[in-house]
């Protein structure tokens, strides 16, 4: 391998590593900005909102709301809602949601679960009276039966003690939770209907906040790890302006108490999303411990003091992919709820790093792929349509490399005569450069111009949601965006790697970037250090890309081979020509 070669590859690995660590910040941390009060749609109550002055007396002491007794008990049975994209699965204790399942989305060998309860009873879409650190409203709800078709209402009376000596009786109001779904929509509305039976306004008001709606315990599908790259949890929200991102540590919490248009806990290709109409809730942001989770992602919304006697409440909810889906609820006609504005595909993914190049990648991916419904193979031909576009710059780069080969005794009599005398020998260097035609990075410049395609197939491969689940080899390669598996340890972990399984196309990797460079070697890079380097570059690279995808090791894998092949016919060439 020629000095400029091996500078060529080195930087290849800088570019490939800040490439990666560009990847893990493609949504950073953001301090969030100036709210933003672009006004969203909200559904209209049902009934007039009757203004009651004062706010209702706070609520000071824990435990002074209980559940107001019933005349029949409550069926506890729990009640399915299904569409054509959806499985809803409702628990009357509290009137929350046990299981969330995506039909058309696959985990394994069932639907993409959304509410990921680990061994917790909490579910998600949780009610609290009060802020996010109070009590899960665990009371059994009735179940009242509508006629409006993939509606399911369930309602429940409470009372509050006043924690008065005058002898007050309770105070008793009601909770309705409605959940309105419709086919062919990953958009699900919300009701929460409060209502003081007892007169006045409803009285819950726990220093300024009324009640909460907590999302989580964490959201699915599955995963082994939370790597940032190849799976992840996110905190996001959207102003009008911009989708701004929040990491947050296992254990912290962060409120965000402005106006949004819409928050989130997103995941490398899922989402939950809540539009929260005009009322003005305070966010808040958690990553509690829940038992039997490796890690827990919650989001709040606690809702301000309510002023009159009868307040509904609408939030819109998104579970779904995080794909051009979610544009449809921008239009009222293009969807079946009529909802509008609502930005929901603010949080698809978008690159501000050659996010061009990796659309116009995908958009010949996809025509290969109408074409020859395979994504290995698609990714295969499109390999050989990338190094097709880069050949004129691969061969630039080889016939550089060859003058540099030619000149290498030449210059290495100048390094002999003029070794004691490095200004001299530089200089001489560069005339003998000159007056032969060669740009000493002739070779180098032309290879660094391919990598903004590994980039951009980087960011294709590791973020395409298609890919998700893809299958290229049964049994072997199931799912191009995942590393690929031929042996897996169980509970065994590989000490200080971490790694609990064997891959094939890593190892397969090597080989060929092996192969590649011993086509690049010549007589005079035989030296002991550069020959270590060039040896140990391809074991870096091994290591860097391990757990990388496998559509992407099967894009550098074909490209090695291809470029095996155009070095082998250059070289049949030029000893043709001579």
């Amino acid at each position: 391998m020629e000095k400029n070669t091996l500078i060529a590859v080195i930087l290849s690995v800088i570019v490939i590593t800040v490439g990666f660590m560009i990847q893990n910040a493609l949504f950073p941390p953001d301090e969030f900005g100036p709210a933003v009060t672009t006004p969203v749609e909200e559904r209209p109550a049902p009934e007039a909102t009757q203004s009651v002055d004062p706010l209702p007396e706070p609520v000071r002491a824990a435990g002074t709301i209980e559940p107001a007794p019933d005349h029949e008990p409550a069926n506890v049975a729990e009640h399915t809602v299904r569409t054509d994209l959806l499985n809803v699965t409702f628990d009357p204790h509290g009137a929350v949601i046990r299981s969330f399942e995506l039909l058309d989305h696959r985990d394994g060998d069932r639907p993409v679960e959304m509410v990921k309860q680990g061994l917790g009873t909490q579910g998600g879409f949780t009610l609290h009276f009060g802020d996010s650190n109070s009590p899960v409203v665990d009371a059994a709800f009735h179940r009242r039966e509508t006629t409006e078709a993939n509606t399911v209402e369930f309602y429940r009376d409470f009372l509050v003690h006043r924690n008065t000596n005058n002898g007050e009786d309770p105070v008793r109001f009601r909770v309705r939770r409605i959940y309105r779904f419709q086919n062919g929509e990953y958009l699900v509305e919300g009701d929460t209907i409060l209502e003081n039976l007892s007169g006045g306004a409803v009285p819950l008001n726990f220093s300024g906040v009324a009640y909460t709606i907590g999302l989580g315990p964490q959201i699915g599908p599955s995963f082994q790890e939370l790597d940032g790259r190849n799976e992840y949890r996110r905190f996001a929200h959207y102003d009008g302006d911009r989708t701004r991102y929040e990491d947050l540590r296992a254990g912290a919490e962060e409120v965000l108490d402005r106006r949004i248009n819409w928050t989130a806990i997103v995941g490398k290709y899922f989402a939950l999303a809540v539009v929260p109409g005009t009322v003005e809730y305070e966010v808040t942001f958690a990553k509690r411990d829940v038992a039997g989770l490796e890690e827990g992602a919650q989001l709040f919304l606690s809702r301000p003091v309510i002023r009159s006697q009868y307040q509904t409440d609408t939030l819109r909810y998104y579970v779904g992919p995080r794909t051009d889906f979610a544009v449809r609820y921008n239009n009222a006609s293009d969807n079946a709820f009529a909802a509008r504005n609502l930005e929901l595909d603010e949080m698809v993914q978008t690159r501000f790093l050659l996010g061009w190049l990796e659309n116009f990648l995908k958009f010949f991916l996809n025509i290969i792929y109408g074409v020859i419904p395979n994504y290995g193979i698609a990714i295969i031909l499109l390999t050989i349509l990338v190094k097709l576009a880069t050949a004129p710059l691969t061969k630039k780069s080889f016939e550089s490399m060859g003058r540099m080969q030619e000149l290498a005794p030449k210059i290495q009599e100048i390094k002999e005569k003029h070794g004691d005398n490095p200004q001299k020998m530089n200089q001489m260097t560069a005339e003998l450069y000159k007056k032969e035609g060669v740009n000493p990075l002739g070779g180098c410049l032309p290879m660094l111009l391919q990598f903004p395609f590994f980039i951009a197939m980087f960011g294709l491969f590791n973020n395409h949601f298609d890919l998700r689940g893809a299958v290229f080899i049964p049994g072997w390669i199931t799912d191009l965006s995942a590393p690929e598996s031929i042996l897996n340890f169980g509970d065994f972990t590989l000490p200080l790697l971490g790694w609990n399984d064997l891959r094939l196309l890593p190892i397969v990797f090597v080989a060929t970037q092996l192969l590649s460079t011993k086509f690049m070697q010549t007589p005079s890079a035989q030296g002991g250090q550069m020959k270590m380097m060039t040896y140990m570059l391809p074991v870096v690279f091994f290591f860097v890309l391990y757990n990388m995808p496998s559509g992407l090791l099967v894009y550098w894998i074909f490209s090695n081979l291809l470029q095996v092949g155009q070095q082998m016919l250059t070289k049949r060439r030029k000893l043709q020509s001579a």
